[in-house]
């Protein structure tokens, strides 16, 4: 017993030695030494050469062994390209478990291994390059130290080798598809890999448990034996053609087919510094919306996935806190046709500068034209002189941020919508002639994300400003082994405006923004953490009463199957200053000046994402306002890996409130098909059936990507009156995009 003490006590120093721990993980890049061909067998002699980075840790569902199934990964260069050698070995029976051939799969349910670089060395922006085993690409940009966004696209290459134990992947990525500093001759770099079947996530440096391990401050460094090659002029041009066909029944207007053509650019002004240009661009292939259910008081957010505003847009996006956004990119060219869906209005012209100067320099410069719209006013925007009639718009949006320390920074912002042609006579103007907002952002992290903190105050200027026209806010995080603990204020005065930006209410000062979270990590097998927490939010109107107090607690437990389970109980207050009708059906409002206390409890269960059969289900009930409401939620599928899944998504609202105010009950039906025939062909189809809305909308888009980020789109769209099917518009449209380098 005492020599099994001793042989443990003795392991322990050689164990954590074992680690690849961030501050001494060093790999070499050298100069390849003959030519590599791209065909996922590592039989070059560079490969025989080249330094390994080995020894995979686990940082998920434990954070205190190696990982089951281990990854070795080789790097070199030449003049043209980063290479990448990676063997993942497979000791554990059964397929790969991957859940589609779409290009930027979820990373949750895909067996893969991916790369994670930050050529700028400042743990903060990067680029992210991941492969599944059937050789399906997915990249990505990295913000704010280890948020990584799927939506960019960019040339790489890849391929892929299966073999019984293991799968070879040899990765080549064009310098020009990287923004990176000149002579900088160390970068940092992190290697994942998620081992579905065994439900392990490894990087080739340690990442604790409770971090994500995309977290950029736990990467090792890229030593270069010699500078990365000089960058060279890089000028990309995607241009494009589109044929459309629309027809708006509920106007009576004729099915007249349109043509249209436009083009993207994107050249590289330095090494780290890009601009980018668009010209009469076309947005008609994004995904749609997935519909809400919207019972609040509030305008809803959605999500910016246009590809021309997502490069380096945290520069934008991040000034101010989640309830007080300057910049919100879906102002610029989108508006609400007759059914409440969202359509473009014609952007003219785009133009973004955006990036490092140095390393200590980031900057973000932005200017977009869109044209004159009939009927039609930007969702936020104050129609103030009571018409509808948008004018055509000038937007600018101009960051520049200095780096501090090692993960932090401080920038100012200045964001400006100004009307053009505006004639101040023309009483259906739906804006005023100008707004705009100016104003201060601080962030600030440790190394590792432990500390956070961010910091702004803002102000807004138009014609018809008010008193009280700044907002400014302060949160503070912290976040360890078992506690993740947040504080926030926010205050946003009436008069604040930002009409680019997003902010659903004004005049509020919420002091009281607290959650608190312990992480348990029980001996039970079976689970993996248990994560009890309070969430506590105060909300006042200045001078004034109460506006809103929110008192929750829940628990969470994740298992070692995938699986989850939340339970919470929740306690409201809502004053409400307008009349307000909580079902949103038209009926007797409740009235202004009243005060409301309502309760509920709330369950929510995920099953095991690994099998292809999977649910989710979510149901909460109690009191709402001055009567009750229950709300259920599933969604529900199957997945034929790799070629595709049907789910269905179906949301169930009861709103009972005592005469005479209304009561409704309403569903929400989305089914869902997607179906990835090829890596280069993919089918994705909705069905939205939303019966608060009163609108059944289809959406089919087909995708062929015939060449590296070239497409051609199919895409059709209907809306109908979901009583008797009568159609609201139609459209088809055909797009044809090609990615030239010149």
């Amino acid at each position: 017993m005492k020599q099994a003490f001793l042989i443990v006590l003795i392991s322990i120093p050689f164990f954590a030695i074992g680690q690849n721990l961030p501050e001494k993980a060093r790999v070499s890049i050298s100069r390849t030494i003959d030519l590599i061909k791209v065909d996922g067998i590592l039989d070059e002699e560079t490969w025989g050469k080249a330094d390994v980075a080995k020894d995979f840790y686990q940082s998920y569902p434990v954070d205190n062994d190696f990982a089951t199934s281990q990854t070795e990964v080789k790097i070199a260069f030449d003049d043209n390209f980063m290479y990448f050698g990676i063997i993942c070995y497979d000791p554990s029976p059964g397929k790969y478990i991957v859940e589609s051939l779409r290009r930027d799969w979820g990373f949750r349910n895909t067996e893969s291994v991916g790369i994670y670089i930050d050529p700028f060395n400042d743990k903060t922006n990067g680029f992210s390059f991941n492969l599944s085993p059937y050789n399906v690409q997915r990249e990505g940009l990295i913000a704010n130290g280890r948020d990584v966004s799927t939506d960019w696209d960019n040339k790489w290459y890849s391929e892929v080798t299966n073999f019984e134990d293991k799968w070879i992947v040899e990765i080549a990525i064009p310098f020009k598809t990287l923004r990176y500093k000149n002579n900088l001759t160390e970068w940092n770099i992190q290697f994942l890999r998620n081992d579905v079947k065994n439900n392990e996530i490894s990087a080739w440096t340690a990442v604790p448990q409770q971090f994500r391990p995309s977290n950029l401050g736990f990467a090792g460094k890229l030593i270069w034996n010699e500078s990365p090659p000089p960058p060279k002029p890089n000028i990309s041009v995607i241009p494009y053609v589109l044929g459309q066909v629309t027809k708006d029944y509920e106007e009576g207007t004729k099915a007249d087919p349109i043509g249209k053509v436009g083009l993207d650019a994107k050249i590289a002004v330095t090494s780290s510094l890009n601009l980018d240009l668009t010209v009469n661009p076309d947005f008609s292939q994004v995904e749609v919306d997935q519909q809400i259910v919207n019972l609040d008081r509030f305008e809803l957010f959605f999500p910016e996935r246009r590809q021309f505003f997502l490069e380096n847009s945290d520069l934008y996006a991040r000034s101010g806190f989640p309830s007080s956004r300057p910049f919100f990119s879906r102002r610029i060219g989108i508006a609400s046709d007759t059914s409440g869906s969202r359509v473009a209005v014609p952007i003219i012209f785009g133009a973004r500068l955006s990036g490092k100067i140095n390393k200590d320099w980031r900057i973000g410069l932005m200017n977009m034209q869109t044209a004159a719209r009939k009927g039609s006013v930007l969702p936020g925007t104050e129609n103030v002189n009571g018409g509808s009639n948008l004018s055509g718009q000038n937007y600018t949006a101009a960051v520049l941020q200095r780096q501090l320390w090692s993960r932090s920074n401080i920038g100012a912002i200045f964001i400006n919508r100004q009307a053009t042609q505006y004639d101040p006579t023309d009483s259906t103007n739906s804006t005023s002639a100008f707004n705009r907002v100016a104003g201060l952002d601080f962030n600030f992290a440790d190394k590792t994300n432990t500390w956070i903190a961010n910091a702004y105050l803002h102000a807004s200027f138009d014609p018809v400003s008010k008193k009280n026209a700044i907002t400014q806010g302060t949160f503070v995080g912290y976040q360890s082994r078992h506690w993740t603990l947040f504080y926030g204020y926010t205050f946003i005065g009436d008069g604040y405006n930002a009409e680019v930006g997003f902010v659903p209410r004004k005049g509020t000062f919420s002091f009281g923004t607290f959650r608190s979270q312990y992480i348990i990590y029980p001996k039970a097998e079976s689970i993996v953490t248990i994560k009890p927490g309070i969430r506590v939010n105060y909300t006042l109107i200045p001078n004034g009463p109460l506006a809103d107090r929110s008192l929750d607690g829940s628990v969470e437990f994740a298992f070692l199957n995938t699986s989850s389970l939340t339970l919470g109980i929740n306690q409201q207050f809502t004053h409400l200053f307008r009349d307000f009708d909580p079902t949103r059906t038209g009926g007797v409002p409740l009235p202004a000046g009243t005060g409301y206390t309502w309760g509920s409890g709330r369950l929510n269960f995920s099953s095991d994402g690994r099998r292809a059969f999977s649910y989710s289900v979510a149901g909460q009930y109690g009191t709402y306002f001055n009567g009750k409401k229950l709300t259920t939620e599933a969604n529900i599928g199957y997945r034929f890996r790799p070629f595709g899944s049907i789910f269905v998504q179906a949301i169930y609202n009861d709103v009972a409130l005592p005469e005479p105010h209304s009561s409704t009950k309403f569903w929400l039906i989305g089914p869902r098909i997607d179906l990835t025939f090829t890596n280069s062909l993919f089918l994705t189809t909705f069905v939205q059936y939303n019966e608060q809305a009163d609108n059944v909308n289809i959406n089919a888009r087909l995708q062929w990507r015939f060449a590296p980020v070239s497409d051609l789109f199919v895409v059709y769209t209907d809306n109908y009156f979901p009583e008797n099917f009568t159609v609201k518009n139609r459209a088809i449209v055909v797009k044809f995009s090609y990615w030239l380098n010149l």
